[in-house]
């Protein structure tokens, strides 16, 4: 099985807590917590071992939310190699409101990396063996990070014969885009927008958005996560439509992530394309199913894929 390694420059612990009311300036009286390890890419390596794969994540840690952290992931049984750095290792933390379903996601910025901590995190990926096939970077960088990272990333993994998968957002995603090199990019709608510099509505719009983004460059493959409505993905002249299973949403955090970890696992396997997203839509849609900052069961991913992969697919 081939190895998948992540990259995730900016991890925390999720906390998700449910409440009857989110209501200013009372006491709100929470449910028992529950501690996840999230991060993008540490939340695509959960996925994959889950799934069945083989994953590694590769972050940096510090401080009692960095030891935390680790604890966790050595008790899920992920193998992982945590970077030291001086900064504290930030919590993200979830609220659900029982009495209106509505769910509230608070966001900490995370520590500030030195030049020296990020180019340990490049040489722990280096030193994999064997080397992987595909490296997986994916989640927000922490403050300060130089955009030339990505770069220094893109010639790592083309130096030892891996393919790269970017999940970003922001000025990181664009950066990402105008480099090119990548084999797989998972933009949202909105990050689509980002990308291409004007809104996006109509499936017109985003169907020439992807083949913009191919047409320069951008990745090898484009796989726009659509939530309910499933995935528009772009290769080559190839450009499909696929639908989402009808399931009860109960949390999005980690959907895309799942969504992410299926779909490379699925590629590390050699499945085709088509397949690989119908994967990655079941996966997505068995963790909005969960609570708060659970992610995918693998009985329910293999449950849903089926409907999925029976739905009619639409060529663009």
């Amino acid at each position: 099985m081939p190895l998948i390694a992540t990259l995730t420059l900016n991890p925390a612990m999720d906390l998700s807590v449910s409440t009857p009311r989110v209501i200013s300036t009372e006491k709100l009286r929470c449910s028992l917590p529950r501690h996840d390890p999230g991060g993008g890419g540490i939340n695509v390596a959960r996925v994959v071992k889950t799934l069945g794969g083989r994953a590694i994540a590769i972050y940096p840690a510090g401080g009692p939310f960095g030891d935390l952290l680790q604890r966790s992931l050595d008790e899920l049984g992920l193998v992982h190699r945590p970077v030291s750095i001086t900064g504290d290792t930030r919590e993200s933390f979830t609220v659900d409101e029982l009495g209106s379903g509505l769910q509230y996601r608070f966001v900490l910025p995370g520590p500030t990396l030195s030049v020296q901590e990020l180019q340990r995190c490049l040489d722990s990926l280096a030193a994999l063996q064997p080397a992987p096939a595909y490296v997986v970077l994916s989640g927000s960088f922490p403050p300060g990070v130089d955009l030339g990272f990505y770069d220094e990333l893109l010639a790592l993994t083309r130096g030892i014969g891996a393919r790269l998968v970017v999940d970003l957002s922001g000025e990181p995603l664009r950066h990402a885009a105008r480099q090119g090199g990548a084999y797989l990019m998972k933009p949202s709608l909105d990050e689509l927008s980002s990308l291409v510099g004007y809104p996006i509505s109509s499936e017109a719009e985003q169907e020439a958005a992807l083949r913009r983004l191919i047409a320069q460059g951008c990745a090898e493959v484009v796989v726009l996560s659509l939530g309910a409505q499933g995935a528009l993905y772009a290769c080559g002249d190839e450009l499909q439509r696929l639908p989402s299973a009808d399931v009860p949403v109960v949390s999005a955090v980690g959907a895309g992530d799942s969504m992410l970890g299926a779909m490379v696992l699925a590629l590390a396997e050699a499945r085709s394309l088509q397949d690989a997203v119908c994967r990655g839509i079941a996966a997505g849609a068995a963790t909005v199913m969960r609570p708060g900052t659970e992610l995918c069961h693998r009985e329910d991913v293999q449950r849903l894929l089926q409907s999925v992969a029976d739905a009619p697919i639409r060529s663009g």
